[in-house]
């Protein structure tokens, strides 16, 4: 069964590696501003007197502003930023750092190690652990040779060092322990929002955003996208005779039972009260039937502690996706069709399978309102 995926990144806390997502896109105009900012902020320099040395390292100065900000443009014109690209621009930062140190009259006053902040932060929040861990290795070197011309005593050298990397390695450090914690909050949360409490099948919504991948890979490998409709036969008899919390123990039951059964690349999904959705690629109606079979016979050999069961009716549709067509209003017409032959399955007698060929309106169940109005039924094979 399709789970939530993990949320990793490209660099981006709660990114996937799929695709320029609006997260990667959010991450690099940040990324692009922050350049942008220092390049600008740096350049002020440039006019005020007695901070740029004269000569060619006044020219070197305005050349680094001048890169640090033309730096940003890929990112604004690209939108997307990778973890490599980020590691490299971190290192960067750290090279503009030593190049603004010897272009400075006064490097400890107008040049402190607190420029370094940019490129630590951006390590931490942005980077990954071997990538971080660079990072701290990196920054008490570029101190040490920032801070050298500025100290004729090895001690107080030593001492500014080691605060100075110190205070960005541990801000650093902290910024990431905070990263982790917040993608460890956003899975958390992202996963309760596609599983269903009861169950632990995913959802609604889950199957709603799964609609996109499966009619993308059903176009791309030139197979169909089955939808099987189950619904719990007798449940509310169930229900009525030995009450919710039996009701609940088979609905966990049928759900540990159809997991078990279902193929990896498939979703299940429970939509409702005893109504489960499976969705998946299959090349044949033939597959389909065999598959929504194996269903059936994993519902009906499902037991609670307490020996109770059910069967289930299935209802099955096919159909082969084309390009334009909204994947989730196509998934929705598909379930609308295995729903109709769901209740083909019931008419028949239930603890069955069936599919609906001709398009047809249901015909209502002997229990239910002969009024009560049916969505069309059809199976695209």
């Amino acid at each position: 069964m399709i789970g939530t995926g993990e949320f990793q990144f490209d660099g981006v806390p709660g990114a996937t590696a799929t695709g320029p997502g609006p997260e990667h896109r959010v991450a690099a105009l940040t990324l692009a501003l922050m350049l942008v900012l220092g390049g600008l902020m740096g350049g002020i320099n440039l006019f005020v007197s007695d901070v740029v040395r004269e000569g060619p390292q006044r020219g070197v100065y305005g050349a680094t502003m001048a890169a640090c900000i033309l730096a940003a443009v890929p990112l604004v014109v690209r939108r997307r930023v990778t973890r490599r690209h980020t590691f490299g621009l971190v290192l960067l930062g750290d090279l503009i750092y030593l190049v603004v140190v010897f272009c400075i009259d006064d490097p400890v006053r107008y040049a402190t190690p607190l420029m370094l902040l940019f490129p630590s932060f951006v390590a931490a929040w942005f980077l990954g652990r071997w990538e971080l861990a660079v990072n701290m290795v990196v920054t008490p070197i570029v101190c040490l040779i920032a801070l050298w011309p500025s100290y004729d005593n090895a001690v107080g050298l030593g001492v500014q060092v080691g605060v100075s990397a110190g205070m960005l390695n541990a801000g650093a450090l902290g910024v990431f322990v905070l990263r982790r914690r917040v993608q460890r909050l956003l899975a958390a949360t992202q996963a309760q929002s596609h599983l269903d409490p009861l169950t632990g099948l995913s959802n609604r919504r889950f199957l709603v955003a799964q609609a996109a991948r499966m009619w993308r890979q059903a176009r791309r490998d030139g197979t169909r996208v089955v939808a099987m409709m189950l619904d719990l036969d007798h449940f509310k008899r169930l229900n009525d005779a030995h009450g919710h919390a039996a009701g609940d123990a088979v609905l966990r039951a049928v759900a540990t039972s159809l997991a078990a059964t279902v193929r990896p690349t498939d979703v299940l999904a429970r939509t409702g009260g005893e109504e489960l959705v499976v969705l998946g690629l299959v090349g044949d109606p033939d597959e389909a039937a065999r598959l929504a079979e194996r269903l059936r016979t994993a519902v009906a050999n499902s037991r609670t502690a307490d020996g109770h069961a059910v069967t289930a009716s299935i209802g099955v549709a096919l159909t082969r996706p084309v390009d334009g067509e909204d994947p989730t209003d196509a998934l929705w017409r598909l379930v609308d069709r295995a729903d109709a032959a769901m209740y083909e399955a019931k008419q028949q007698g239930r603890d069955r399978v069936a599919s609906v060929w001709v398009p047809r309106a249901r015909a209502p169940l002997p229990e239910e309102s002969p009024t009560r109005p049916g969505p069309a039924a059809s199976d695209v094979a």
